[in-house]
């Protein structure tokens, strides 16, 4: 395979998979901002959004004030923001259309309709119920076409590349959205634990869509130590990080019995995964979740830079 189409499939379930990490980005704060001022805390919830979605300095250069109109149009369309959710869907169609003949035709009409039904919005004028039926929308769209590519893709290197991507995504997003709720949306004087505590993790697990399993596997009351442990060590759960690890350590397998050869990507994911394996969650917690979860950031971005160097170039 050409690097410049494996390049291509790679990115392409990046955006897709970021564009529904940044829907889930405002489910979070749009729910934290609904509750009752005695549950929904000091701090702002629409400040912490821009900072999981890694856009502090563009947002603050085009708006002085984090509130909730500024926040949405930001990261749903604004035109000074390259990683907005209306950006994400253009490049990956773009990306799409300049590997029709490695995707499959459901994929490229998922995203195409997507891209079509997006034109015909006018994001300055969204109300909240207009935000969460877009919201809606946008999870919909990268359900579909994941679903599709699991479905309709040959389990050839153009599938692998096409998971590879939306799994690197995966990681860093999940690990971002714990590292924020974590250090910027719970306000120091509050205790862990605590009432105000309980509905920001309900409302993060129902942004993943995680409640109802992490009640299946706990069967206990919200507790952030255990959220923390369902979203990064319970393989069972598709969104933690030992899962994508899992997949991505497969995945590269695959990747290096199809080209004959081992590299840094393979090495990498595996030290990665190994040191997931061997965790603590009460070792985790005794020597900081924030520290744990910066260091896993960083060695997931080094990753990616491995795979691009190996394969993508």
């Amino acid at each position: 395979m050409l690097a410049r189409t494996a390049d291509n499939l790679f990115w392409l379930s990046r955006y897709v998979e970021r564009a529904e990490s940044l829907a889930r980005i405002l489910d979070v704060a749009l729910r934290l901002a609904t509750l009752p001022s005695a549950y929904a805390g000091t701090s702002n919830e629409w400040e912490s959004a821009i900072d999981i979605a890694v856009c502090r300095d563009a947002f603050f250069q085009a708006h002085d004030v984090a509130n909730q109109a500024n926040v949405t149009q930001f990261i749903i369309a604004g035109e000074n923001n390259p990683s907005s959710i209306r950006a994400c869907i253009e490049t990956a169609r773009h990306n799409a259309r300049a590997v029709r003949t490695a995707i499959t035709t459901e994929m490229w009409e998922i995203l195409n309709d997507a891209w079509n039904e997006m034109q015909k919005l006018k994001f300055g004028t969204f109300s909240s119920k207009d935000l969460t039926k877009f919201l809606s929308f946008v999870k919909e769209v990268s359900l579909r076409f994941d679903g599709a590519a699991y479905r309709t893709m040959l389990r050839t290197d153009h599938f692998w590349f096409q998971r590879l991507g939306m799994l690197i995504e995966r990681a860093d997003n999940t690990a971002r959205l714990l590292d924020v709720k974590y250090h910027v949306v719970l306000p120091d004087a509050e205790p862990v634990g605590g009432g105000l505590d309980y509905f920001q993790w309900s409302a993060l697990l129902r942004a993943v869509s995680a409640l109802n399993s992490y009640h299946l596997i706990y069967r206990g009351g919200i507790k952030p130590w255990l959220v923390a442990d369902f979203l990064i060590l319970k393989p069972e759960q598709p969104r933690a990080l030992i899962s994508s690890y899992e997949n991505l350590n497969r995945v590269l397998d695959h990747l290096a019995e199809r080209y004959g050869r081992q590299g840094p990507s393979q090495r990498l994911v595996r030290q990665t995964y190994a040191g997931l394996q061997n965790l603590d969650i009460d070792r985790l917690f005794q020597t900081g979740l924030h520290e744990f979860l910066a260091q896993f950031i960083e060695d997931n971005n080094r990753l990616g830079l491995a795979i691009n160097e190996q394969y993508l170039q």
